[in-house]
């Protein structure tokens, strides 16, 4: 797992998360508040005597609410009181010794289990390295470290733009990697940064990655000689600190834009939320890219059209607008009237852009049919690039002084039959 993290970190592949479109970022965050939400309603039952779930009824749940309440208050308080002190901590602390103080009976975190623990020891895995293993261990491996960088480099997109500072995806791959690699020497599992731990941090006033670091000492600390301590926090103000979380985290104005935003947005936005809570993180940020990626290509190769002309040569000019790549080929192809054209056909780019081989293919496509009636096509207004690259299909370049320089995104060859296809 962390190979494969630290490779993704050489090979750059943390700067496409850049790509992951805004309305995937609401979704996420959305569906991860609602997750966080749906997670705490286990803290509202509690086991009977046939080891059976049951919610809390009448007095015990009043006051599991009302503690929850409580804690709930004080967070929103605290802040406007004093910054001392981070405001979560603050109605932790204060439920606990209500409820400590008063006796009340009320599910505490040493219900669920004991924390306590003691360090790890080093040891070297004792499986047996031959391939066998390795392609046992490889498909997993894989998946986690596609799940942690995804989740992490989210976290650390959302954090940024809370605290206003831009994080290195690369450096995070690395560093998480190298933590993954090494807790496996100390029995450890495979992690990742957690966006509700993170939002608390932040919301708790934590601006560098000391806080963090600070948090897992205390974390340590309290596993080794504090568990005792933490097994006495009442369950009610853990609860209430994840709602304010949740209240946090939710993208309410999401709600609010619905109406003003293009559909397919609300569309991807509510397919990320909605598999985000049904099934996984990865999953959902996957299909939220991919649909806004085909609702992309798709706007866009709608967006071709072609006017027709006749310059002073009697030749026929068709001047291309909108971007031509595999999405408005076909678009691109139905502008042409090969038959009734003149025996020079002029088709200007200086409002398009060829972009990929497939709109390579098209252009070499139209020659031929052109050519097969004995007439001759010729490009104008071409990219630097693509310039160079046509001319190879048999002069089909006209030059101009006022040619666009932008770069061509991939290099193909364009001489007829390149591209493996007969006409």
């Amino acid at each position: 797992m962390g190979i494969f993290q630290i490779t993704a970190a050489f090979l750059r592949l943390g700067k496409f998360i850049r790509l992951v479109p805004y309305p995937v970022m609401l979704g996420f965050v959305n569906g991860l508040a609602i997750v966080i939400f749906l997670a705490q309603m286990s803290q509202f039952q509690i086991t009977d005597l046939s080891g059976n779930k049951q919610w809390m009824e009448g007095q015990t749940l009043l006051l599991m609410l009302f503690l929850v309440i409580i804690t709930m208050v004080v967070i929103w308080g605290v802040p406007k009181i004093t910054t001392i002190i981070p405001a979560p901590l603050a109605g932790i602390i204060f439920v606990a010794v209500l409820v400590i103080s008063l006796d009340i009976d009320v599910p505490r975190v040493g219900d669920l289990a004991s924390i306590k623990g003691g360090l790890p020891t080093f040891h070297i895995p004792s499986v047996p390295l031959n391939t066998d293993t390795l392609l046992i261990i490889l498909p997993y491996a894989l998946i986690l470290a596609t799940i942690g960088l995804i989740e992490s480099l989210l976290t650390l997109n959302l954090v940024g733009d809370i605290t206003g500072k831009i994080g290195g995806a690369s450096q995070e791959c690395v560093a998480q990697g190298i933590a993954n690699m090494v807790t496996g020497f100390f029995s450890g599992m495979g992690g990742c940064a957690m966006i509700g731990q993170s939002m608390i941090n932040v919301k708790s006033g934590g601006r560098t990655r000391i806080s963090g670091i600070t948090a897992s000492l205390f974390l340590l600390l309290f596993i080794v000689i504090g568990s005792s301590l933490i097994e006495q926090i009442p369950l009610a103000a853990l609860v209430g600190v994840m709602f304010m979380v949740v209240i946090g985290t939710f993208a309410w104005q999401s709600i609010l834009v619905i109406k003003r935003i293009p559909r397919t947005d609300v569309v991807v936005m509510l397919i990320v939320t909605a598999i985000t809570v049904i099934y996984d993180l990865a999953i959902a940020v996957i299909c939220g890219v991919i649909v806004s990626a085909l609702a992309y290509a798709w706007n866009n190769a709608i967006r071709i059209t072609g006017n027709v002309a006749i310059d002073d040569n009697g030749n026929t000019i068709y001047y291309i607008d909108g971007p031509l790549f595999f999405g408005s080929i076909q678009g691109f192809s139905e502008i042409f009237n090969i038959e009734s054209d003149t025996d020079i056909v002029v088709v200007d780019f200086i409002n398009s852009r060829v972009v990929d081989q497939s709109a390579l293919q098209a252009i070499e496509d139209l020659a031929v049919k052109y050519k097969k009636r004995n007439k001759k096509l010729q490009l104008r207004h071409l990219s630097t690039d693509c310039h160079s690259l046509l001319r190879k299909a048999g002069q089909l370049v006209v030059d101009a002084d006022d040619d666009p320089s932008y770069g061509l995104a991939v290099d193909y060859g364009v001489k007829p039959g390149v591209f493996g296809k007969t006409h």
